[in-house]
């Protein structure tokens, strides 16, 4: 069946392909609308955005790390400076192949085994972005023959850097402290403070000392420079510059001079020693023997270095002023003397006859007295100057712990005492509270006697028999230990004054002090235990011996230290003040197995006063100062 041809309607067909070309326009239009709105919106409303997106592309900021602060002595002698030098540097993430772009630099400059060692741990520590160091200080000729070859060392950069350079040398280590590379424990420790954008640039920062205390200071303010750039981001141009600001300069207390007759006093002994001025609380002198040499941490110290300063068995790392704590022994009588009188205990006058032993009341055991035999009839002027451990005895068994923690704590034993350094040691006075807390054990009479005479519990560190010295010679007055004496602005180049921080004011009767001055006095004169350190000084010295046993001796037994291993025998104390009339440097000395303080540690002390109070040097330091530089 055939069927009839369908007729077109065209009027229909028209209007809708009408219809789909206005559909088509109004898209046209949107798309059009859109496509303006958006360039209206990129080139009007985010003008300014995108101006700095392309000025970031074409400018870069390139910080400038400031110059690090110097620290100087109190005659502005120089212990901590900077200089300048080249630096060979691998960026590793510029480097296509690390150990062939090694193995090139080693043909063309002398790369030792070592520094290849330090290169790779420092790289382990580092991020990918970063420049690892490689070789410092280069030479002139080196720096040439790396320049002449950069085509054939991508990634090799030739830097000019400051480095520290310690003139002091070992003896001031652990005065100045040592700077080293930031680690990742440091950056967490800035970015908590928010001071990391402070350090862009910087690679170093304070590690120990007043390096790390004054770090703030010393480091300065970095700046930027405003590089232009260009397709493959090699330098054009410098736009602006915001120079860096530099640290600021440490001006201390300490005599660097002081301090080098001071550690030769010390002769092939170990030990510390800190000279305070109890005025000002000013650090005159901090020796702890043995030192090491600061400037080995400033480019990296090796392995093997670090492992022999770190295992040694003298511990040169160890701040023994600060940190090292030892009994006190018979250098607490002298407040032990005081704290009697104040606490209405004893009378100047008062006196005992010393069998040469003390015993408990209901108790057989016999503590002895240094000497056999005894001291015969002592008050406590005599009992100062003949060291009687027996007159101490009973005086403490009368005082009892709690009362003798309460008043020594005054003089700043058992606690820090605010030095501005980091890690110093608070020490331990015993009381019956703290042996609870510690044991879980009652005090026992017996521990009260030789608590007495600075033996038992108690430890202190050589600093708090210091400050505890300069009160006994100030009258009272707790000053904070300082060593920063002024800080100088680099803008200005004005020094300006740190003040003295006084902790607290005992209140001493000025009478009972008189006594207890009076009986160190004696110590240093005909007929005390360190008159021979005393001899021929053309001023007064106020002192006091102590001994801090190492080893315990069985009861009835005699130290013997002929028979005893060096590092078996006693610690060797002494602290003192001059000129006993009117004192301008306080010390404590602690010389390690040394055997005796009258002996071995208070010569020590005598060669420190000779030199702060006459300008006279021990008669062999120069020529054997001579014969090291030979």
């Amino acid at each position: 069946m055939l069927l009839a041809p369908q007729i077109k309607n065209l009027d229909r067909e028209l209007a809708r392909f009408h219809g789909r070309l206005k559909t088509a326009a109004v898209f046209v239009a949107l798309l059009a609308t859109a496509l303006l709105a958006r360039a209206f919106y990129l080139q009007v409303m985010q003008h300014d955005y995108y101006i700095q997106r392309a000025e970031s592309n074409r400018i870069s900021l390139v910080p400038a790390a400031p110059n690090r602060g110097l620290i100087l002595d109190r005659n502005e002698r120089i212990l901590a400076e900077n200089y300048s030098a080249y630096t060979l540097e691998l960026a590793r993430a510029q480097t296509r192949d690390l150990e062939a772009t090694l193995a090139l630099v080693g043909q063309l400059i002398e790369i030792t085994p070592g520094q290849l060692r330090r290169f790779r741990r420092l790289l382990a520590e580092s991020h990918e972005f970063e420049t690892v160091p490689l070789k410092s200080k280069l030479a002139d000729e080196e720096v040439a023959i790396l320049a002449a070859n950069r085509y054939r060392l991508p990634g090799v950069e030739v830097k000019a850097r400051l480095f520290r350079n310690y003139q002091a040398g070992p003896g001031m280590a652990h005065v100045v402290g040592f700077i080293g590379r930031i680690n990742d424990g440091d950056l967490k420790r800035l970015r908590a403070g928010g001071r990391e954008q402070n350090y862009k640039g910087s690679v170093h920062i304070g590690k120990t000392g007043l390096e790390q205390s004054y770090e703030t200071l010393l480091h300065g303010r970095t700046g930027f420079d405003q590089m232009e750039t260009d397709a493959s981001g090699r330098a054009v141009r410098m736009l602006s510059r915001i120079p860096p600001v530099p640290g600021k300069d440490l001006r201390l207390y300490l005599d660097a001079e002081l301090q080098a007759v001071a550690e030769h006093a010390f002769g092939d002994y170990l030990g510390g020693l800190v000279a305070l001025d109890p005025n000002t609380g000013g650090v005159l002198a901090l020796v702890s023997k043995p030192g090491f040499d600061p400037n080995l941490f400033v480019d990296g110290i090796d392995p093997e270095t670090w492992k022999s300063l770190n295992e040694s068995p003298e511990r040169p790392m160890v701040n023994r002023v600060l940190r090292g704590i030892y009994p006190p022994g018979s250098t607490i009588k002298p407040l032990m003397a005081l704290a009697g009188l104040e606490l209405g205990l004893r009378k100047p006058a008062d006196s005992i006859v010393d069998p040469g032993y003390f015993t408990l009341p209901n108790s057989s055991h016999q503590f002895r007295d240094w000497k056999r035999g005894g001291h015969g009839v002592v008050d406590l002027q005599r009992s100062i100057a003949q060291s009687c451990d027996t007159y101490y005895y009973k005086l403490a068994v009368d005082m009892g712990i709690d009362r003798m923690h309460d008043y020594l704590a005054q003089f700043g034993l058992g606690e820090k005492s605010g030095i501005d350094l980091e890690g110093e040691s608070s020490g331990l006075l015993p009381s019956r509270d703290w042996k609870q807390r510690r044991f879980k054990q009652t005090w026992y009479p017996g521990e009260t006697v030789i608590a007495g005479i600075g033996q038992g519990y108690h430890l202190t560190t050589p600093l708090q028999l210091a400050t505890a010295t300069a009160m006994l010679a100030n009258g009272g007055k707790r000053i904070e230990p300082r060593l920063v004496q002024a800080v100088r602005d680099p803008l200005n180049h004005i020094w300006q004054p740190q003040p003295a921080v006084v902790h607290r004011q005992v209140a001493i009767d000025p009478e009972n002090l008189g006594v207890v001055r009076a009986g160190m006095m004696d110590v240093m004169r005909p007929g005390g235990t360190a008159a021979a350190a005393a001899a021929g000084a053309p001023y007064t010295i106020a002192g006091k011996t102590g001994t801090a046993q190492v080893v315990g001796i069985k009861q009835g037994a005699r130290y013997d230290e002929g028979r005893l291993a060096r590092q078996h025998r006693d610690h060797a104390l002494f602290i003192a003040y001059a000129p006993a009339e009117n004192p301008t440097i306080a010390i404590a000395v602690m010389v390690e197995n040394g055997g005796h303080g009258s002996s071995v540690a208070a010569p020590v002390a005598r060669a420190v006063f000779d030199y702060y109070l006459t300008g006279k040097r021990p008669g062999n330091m120069k020529r054997e100062a001579g014969n090291a530089a030979e």
